[in-house]
């Protein structure tokens, strides 16, 4: 199994995550929709120095990763390749900003090593409500709520298709791969000679597969119209839901939770 071929078993392993029946799986995608928006906007907020107050965020990510059924450990390897992006991301933060914001254990800890690991926090934990919205709805489901939502049918209808076919120009790669390799046998990658060759093939392949599977959306009835899943009405336990989760976040944003229950310990 090539790379592309693990691509395509990890896309079919989303959909498998996203068609569970966990009492978060039964929830209407609008709910979760928002309450991850609502998360993430949470937690962006949170100030660059204020790690111990984002601390406590945690909780809903890993409490849902419970009820959902879905392993963090799963999360975190589907994450492997983003993940240290968007940890590198403040990692030259000690190196402007020196001075000393606080002291632990008597070792002075600068602003930037603070601001560093907070926006490291920051994004880790936007990841993990992303992810957790994804393995836990399935695109036709969360597209029918943005449109629910009256966002743009244009906009979600290439969301849908681009998630949809993206395993399409995959396989391509896959079968391309094979058969440069097949004719370069033991060679590892594709060598720099053949990159150009090798996207123009791809580029043309691509455009080919486009073209069959536009034809084939038009024998079906599309007409610039797509036809998104059927979701149910909008419950009064989706609205407890979602009430509840902006409520934990405002909890969360605005009183200290870290520093009472530290005080608390401490007593």
């Amino acid at each position: 199994m090539n790379k592309m071929e693990k691509a395509l078993h990890e896309l079919g392993e989303m959909d498998e995550l996203a068609a569970g029946a966990s009492p978060l799986h039964r929830l209407h995608p609008a709910a979760k929709l928002l309450s991850t928006i609502a998360y993430i906007l949470t937690a962006v907020s949170f100030p660059k120095y204020d790690l111990t107050g984002l601390i406590p965020m945690l909780l809903w990510p890993v409490l849902l990763f419970q009820v959902g059924g879905v392993s963090l450990r799963t999360c975190f390897y589907k994450l492997r390749i983003v993940l240290p992006l968007v940890m590198a991301v403040g990692l030259f933060n000690p190196l402007f900003d020196r001075a000393p914001l606080l002291s632990v254990g008597g070792v002075a800890v600068s602003g930037g090593v603070a601001s560093m690991l907070t926006l490291m926090l920051k994004g880790v934990l936007c990841l993990m409500a992303s992810f957790l919205l994804m393995a836990t709805t399935p695109i036709d489901s969360l597209c029918a709520a943005l449109r629910r939502l009256h966002v743009p049918a244009m906009l979600v209808t290439l969301l849908l298709l681009t998630y949809r076919y993206v395993g399409v120009m995959t396989e391509e790669l896959a079968v391309m791969t094979d058969a440069y390799h097949l004719r370069a046998p033991g060679q590892k990658g594709i060598h720099v000679s053949a990159w150009g060759s090798f996207l123009g093939q791809l580029l043309l392949r691509s455009m080919d597969r486009a073209q069959e599977l536009y034809g084939s959306m038009m024998l079906r009835g599309y007409h610039e119209h797509f036809h998104y899943a059927d979701i149910r009405a909008f419950s009064r336990k989706d609205g407890l839901y979602l009430l509840g989760c902006l409520a934990a976040f405002l909890l969360l944003r605005l009183v200290p939770v870290a520093r009472i229950a530290g005080g608390l310990i401490v007593r």
